[in-house]
């Protein structure tokens, strides 16, 4: 599958890693199932794909919110965490993505930036072997809104050293995309395992 790039001169590429670079949102999605069942909590699938780009500590927030619930956030941030480290050795890239960081790699800074814990993009980029690719990880923790307010994006951005209108943004969900266009950064949309 190839994934085109818009004409232009970028500065940097931004990579989200869940279901942008890490085709890891099945196994997260089967991760969260593993553990809400023991809460009485439903989360379905398209919730959850609509939800993409939310830090699992506000999925649980919502989730508590919204059904009236009382789940430990903390503990089941460290629950969901657990389960999907050990799914990690079946994950795969997403197709056409691993081909534009091995192309720029050298030649432009790149940065991942994500809505999950340093540890979860860590191991992820780790089994997948690309992890030395990247010059900034930007996570869950460094920034005060997540998507798709930008200011991920910005961080990234400042700490590469370039402009945000510089940048190419590497997506895969509507959340994403429109944290890219508030930070007024051009974008990629990178499509879900059902529309590949």
């Amino acid at each position: 599958m190839i994934i085109a790039v818009p004409d232009g001169e970028f500065a940097a590429y931004l990579f989200d890693c869940d279901g942008t670079i890490a085709d890891s949102m099945p196994l997260h999605y089967q991760a969260w199932q593993g553990v809400l069942g023991a809460w009485g909590c439903e989360f379905s699938e398209e919730t959850f794909y609509a939800w993409g780009g939310v830090p699992v500590a506000d999925i649980i927030r919502r989730l508590n919110s919204e059904q009236s619930l009382a789940m430990p956030v903390a503990e089941v941030v460290a629950h969901q965490e657990a389960l999907y480290r050990e799914m990690l050795p079946s994950l795969t890239t997403v197709p056409g993505v691993r081909e534009h960081i091995e192309a720029a790699h050298g030649k432009l800074p790149l940065a991942v930036v994500s809505g999950s814990t340093r540890e979860s993009v860590t191991a992820s980029l780790d089994v997948l072997g690309v992890l030395d690719r990247f010059d900034v990880l930007v996570c869950a923790g460094d920034y005060e809104r997540a998507k798709p307010a930008p200011d991920a994006f910005l961080l990234a951005a400042r700490l590469l050293g370039v402009t945000a209108g510089s940048c190419l943004v590497f997506e895969d969900t509507s959340f994403g995309v429109a944290a890219a266009t508030a930070a007024g950064m051009a974008s990629v949309r990178v499509p879900a395992p059902w529309e590949r």
